[in-house]
């Protein structure tokens, strides 16, 4: 009943910086804490960042001062500025929301970061 519909991932150098965006439709009123997560080929799902409804966030140690959370409820959507890039971030970036009603846990497509050396 969550949708979940990431944008602006692509190429960028190393020391760049993306912007991605999470825009939620449906029963956007039942979703809590929102997230990113990355998954690299041949690596397992993890957690980038997440913030609460009341705005309280938490970071992977590996991004910590170079990535921001941040979310926008009257949009419905959640972004993750990201700066100082390195090849290592390279992964698809999900999007994760946890819908309060049953709970359920919702997630986007995601959405390509590729950083070149």
């Amino acid at each position: 009943q969550v949708q979940l519909v990431e944008s602006g991932g692509g190429l960028v150098q190393a020391g760049g910086s993306l912007r991605l965006s999470c825009a939620a439709s449906g029963s956007i009123f039942s979703i809590g804490a929102m997230g990113w997560y990355r998954q690299a080929p041949g690596k397992q799902r993890e957690l980038v960042a997440a913030i609460t409804s009341g705005g309280s966030t938490n970071y992977a140690d590996s991004v910590k001062g170079r990535f921001t959370i941040s979310r926008n409820n009257a949009k419905n959507t959640v972004y993750l500025q990201m700066n100082s890039l390195r090849p290592e971030y390279t992964a698809v970036y999900y999007c994760n929301a946890l819908s309060t009603l049953r709970p359920t846990i919702y997630w986007g497509q995601g959405t390509q970061v590729t950083v070149s050396s």
